[in-house]
């Protein structure tokens, strides 16, 4: 066709888009930014529930944009109608705000490059494909299901590359009247993309992850709008991008084998090109296989983000879990600089692992522990107050209730150099000082006793007689010691352990018998504290309580 009669076939095929691509262009200028500056998007597709990854992507979004003092925007790609899920949009933005994941612009958060919501735009993409047809580089191509079928069966059993191009894309040279003809009688048609390129020939990539990489050029006649003028994800992305300036694309590494495709695009098209980042998946060993797998939201629990919020994981250690596997050295960083914030960090693509990064619940849960020993008493009191609001109301109640005696209880061996590593995620408040509330501990009865020992009441009792709450640690543990020697205990298990057969046992057995009478469990923060916080009263309940158990 010449000149002419693109024009003509574009009118027959678009006569309801009366805007240009310079329209456009204009609508939505060059963005007013510093040198250096990087524009990241997040692009979500709204059909199904948001899980770690897409948090992990979203994080580097973020990140990136922020630290270049550029812009981070959340797009909403929704062309897929099919698979979208009621809700699923307003679930993506509820997630960003819920994790503090925050763009700067975008669906939801405004702007001026908008709509933020592919659906909306489908006008835009119809006027840049009008514009293609015009240049002969787009045509409607009519083939069916069938025909399509048929020619993927020809090329499987030729043994050639399967898809619509060179003798395979046979309406790629229809005439205007042949078209004409097929409207005329109502035929269906997608519009495609008359690829320029070579199979035979070799595109150079330079990703800011991965460095180098080749691929064959992309020779495939690929849909640009479907048989209902909605757009591929390809090509929508590739207009969405330009106009709302992206710099750098930061997405999983699902999408490099797309690339040759989509730098195609952007050059038919005569846009400027933007750098790809291809971030590795997280990954983990699976238990069953032994084989390294993308983490799944049916298998882990840990990778839909429920996980998270239910069980109360702060969300600031969530960002410096997301930071260790976005950068390779932050997690020295951050043990070395404990005063400082992630957004004191650089973060670089060099420092970004290539291939897979293995989800490590050890490492999670230590800097979950780290971030909380860096809190005091009443920073966590007040954190696990705004999450038992939502997640667990009736402890939230119990929290109110005893706030005072919750905060010393959560002060305790806060202030040493090695503050206490105990409490992962919000929830753990609950299991790990369930203790520091009468109601809680009574409705227990020992149930967190998970030893076999039944303890001497009556030696402990005869303990609290002399107990005197009102000396230092160091005094009240000499006390301890003594009392021990005195009833046949050695005053150190040192002294146990040379002669085991001239005592009942150490000094350790009996804070152990004090310990699992006022607390229900063996292990605890300092005891000497637990027992200031409780008073002799309380304590001497809690033993009698201990003796009607073991009594049953």
């Amino acid at each position: 066709m010449n000149k002419e009669e693109r024009c003509e076939l574009a009118e027959i095929l678009f006569p309801n888009i009366t805007k240009t691509r310079e329209y456009y262009e204009e609508l939505y200028p060059e963005r007013d930014l510093d040198e250096g500056a990087m524009v990241t998007r997040y692009g979500p597709s709204p059909t199904g529930s948001v899980h770690l990854g897409n948090l992990y992507s979203a994080f580097c979004d973020m990140v990136y944009a922020r630290q270049s003092k550029g812009v981070f925007f959340l797009r909403i790609e929704d062309t897929d109608q099919k698979r979208m899920v009621e809700g699923g949009i307003e679930n993506i933005v509820s997630v960003l705000h819920g994790f503090d994941i925050l763009p700067t612009e975008g669906y939801s958060f405004g702007g001026n490059y908008g709509s933020y919501q592919q659906s909306e735009r489908v006008e835009i993409y119809q006027t840049y494909v009008k514009d293609l047809i015009k240049q002969g580089l787009a045509y409607p191509c009519f083939m069916t299901e069938e025909e399509l079928n048929n020619i993927r069966e020809e090329q499987e059993i030729n043994k050639v590359r399967t898809g619509v191009y060179g003798i395979y894309a046979v309406d790629r040279d229809l005439s205007l009247e042949e078209i004409k003809e097929k409207l005329a009688r109502g035929e269906e048609y997608v519009i495609r993309l008359k690829s320029p390129g070579d199979a035979s020939k070799t595109i150079e990539v330079v990703d800011c992850i991965k460095g180098k990489m080749k691929f064959p050029e992309h020779d495939t006649d690929t849909v640009l709008l479907k048989k209902n003028g909605i757009p591929t994800y390809h090509f929508a992305h590739a207009i969405d991008d330009h106009l709302m300036h992206t710099t750098h694309v930061i997405r999983g590494d699902e999408w490099v084998s797309s690339l040759p495709l989509h730098i195609q695009l952007f050059e038919v098209l005569g846009f400027k090109k933007v750098q790809y980042a291809h971030i590795a998946p997280i990954t983990i060993k699976d238990k069953e296989t032994g084989t390294i797998r993308k983490i799944s939201k049916r298998k882990d629990p840990w990778a839909g983000v429920k996980y998270y919020e239910e069980g109360g994981i702060p969300i600031e250690a969530l960002h410096l879990y997301l930071a260790t596997i976005t950068n390779t050295n932050f997690e020295e960083w951050y043990l070395a600089n404990q005063d400082k914030t992630i957004e004191d960090f650089t973060f670089s693509f060099d420092k970004q692992a290539i291939g897979g990064t293995s989800f490590d619940e050890a490492k999670f849960n230590n800097i979950c522990k780290t971030y909380f020993s860096r809190k005091t008493g009443k920073e966590v009191y007040d954190e696990t107050l705004v999450w038992a609001k939502k997640y667990d109301q009736g402890y939230a109640k119990l929290l109110e209730e005893n706030k005072d005696r919750m905060i010393k209880f959560l002060s305790i061996e806060k202030d040493g150099p090695r503050p206490r590593k105990d409490i992962a995620k919000y929830s753990d408040v609950k299991e790990e000082f369930s203790y520091a509330t009468d109601s809680m501990f009574e409705s227990e009865n020992y149930s967190k006793y998970d030893g076999d020992k039944t303890y001497d009441v009556s030696l402990v009792s005869e303990y609290l007689d002399n107990l005197d709450l009102d000396v230092t640690n160091e005094e009240w543990f000499n006390i301890t010691k003594e009392f021990a020697s005195s009833h046949g205990y050695a005053a150190s298990p040192k002294d146990y352990k040379k002669n085991p057969d001239e005592y009942k046992g150490h000094v350790g057995d009996i804070c152990e018998a004090i310990r699992v009478m006022v607390t229900g469990r063996r292990q605890s923060p300092d005891l000497f504290s637990i027992m200031k916080i409780l008073g002799k009263e309380n304590i001497r309940n809690r033993v009698e309580l201990y003796k009607r158990s073991i009594e049953k």
